[in-house]
């Protein structure tokens, strides 16, 4: 009887191993889709979503795939986006939280006005009070990263000069927050996801909108209107929040290897970085409308107080709505003031 030598055996049952475990490497690739609702060449999509998934997809040396699927192309809207990646309709999402009213009501104190400036700076922040406050509203999801945009500002077709000049206007707000501003302010609010603007002020439906300069270019916002109106200060009129979230079973069944690729991605460095795309991105918006040679305005001081004064307002309406939820709005206001000073260079 042929007996094949000890080596040879040892040798060929490594040759298995190695091919067991090449398969089964292999068999981990994964592919995550991605949806949200801006076209690609959008400040966020081309600027921080798609080197992030390069990142991501490097990172894991080519393991895990990242498939774009950029302004609803999955179905849906805007205010579904985050529940699709709660039910695995979509493997990872990016949205506005405003877009679904009372769900995230520890969070939206970022919303608040006259509450941040810089979008980096306040994504940073953002991102630490969540982890530190908030957890309990993503607890549906993998939450990767929370961030706000820069200084929201007016964009209309008359001039918005002072507080009297807005009054009456139909605005476009993108928030239940932003909304209630808006009539403090005077305003007649018109709610609608950002996606919805351009056709918006095109038909006349609005007389304007609440938007930070990065998205202008994408909406074609210079075009259709001719004015904007600043604001003095560090602070902008209002911002956004953004969540971008990730299906919890998608997360759960990677590896850990993989896992640890997603968790490298996620986090306050990562906030930041969509803060960053975010503030560039303004300052490319702007340079689109001062180049066209639109009316850009800026509100001085004593202006500014006035519309601090009177949507101050909002911040005493917000705290005694989550009151009523249990939640200390005032604490939860001072905590998110003293995190964007933290991060503030």
């Amino acid at each position: 009887m042929n007996l094949i030598p000890r080596r040879t055996a040892v040798a060929a049952l490594g040759a298995v191993a190695a091919l067991a475990f090449a398969g089964s490497a292999m068999a981990q690739t994964v592919t995550l889709r991605l949806h949200q609702f801006l076209p690609p060449q959008a400040t966020i999509p081309a600027k921080a979503i798609v080197p992030w998934a390069q990142k991501v997809e490097a990172e894991s040396g080519g393991r895990i795939k990242i498939q774009l699927f950029h302004a609803m192309q999955l179905g849906g809207t805007p205010p579904q986006l985050f529940d699709q990646a709660r039910d695995g309709v979509a493997d990872i999402t990016w949205t506005v939280l405003g877009y679904t009213p009372n769900r995230f009501n520890k969070t939206e104190v970022f919303e608040l006005p006259f509450m941040s400036g810089s979008a980096e700076q306040s994504s940073r922040a953002i991102q630490e009070y969540v982890e530190k406050f908030a957890m309990d509203e993503f607890k549906d999801v993998k939450l990767l990263a929370a961030h706000t945009h820069g200084p929201g500002l007016f964009h209309t077709k008359q001039p918005v000069t002072g507080l009297e000049s807005l009054r009456g206007m139909k605005i476009r707000g993108g928030s239940r927050i932003i909304n209630n501003m808006l009539v403090k302010l005077g305003a007649t609010p018109v709610g609608m996801p950002v996606p919805a603007v351009t056709d918006a002020l095109s038909k006349g439906t609005i007389d304007g909108t609440t938007i930070p300069w990065e998205v202008t270019p994408s909406l074609k916002v210079t075009e259709l209107v001719k004015n904007h109106t600043t604001f003095a200060g560090a602070e902008g009129l209002y911002t956004q929040t953004f969540a971008l979230s990730m299906n919890k079973a998608a997360y759960d069944k990677l590896p850990p290897d993989l896992k640890k690729v997603i968790d490298n991605n996620s986090g306050i460095e990562t906030a930041a970085f969509f803060g960053r795309a975010m503030d560039e991105g303004d300052k490319a918006g702007r340079a689109i409308a001062e180049k066209a040679g639109n009316n850009i305005v800026a509100l001085d001081v004593a202006e500014t107080q006035r519309w601090r004064r009177t949507a101050g307002a909002v911040e005493t309406d917000w705290i005694n709505e989550v009151k009523a939820k249990g939640i200390d709005g005032a604490k939860l206001a001072a905590e998110a003031r003293a995190l964007i000073k933290k991060h503030q260079r």
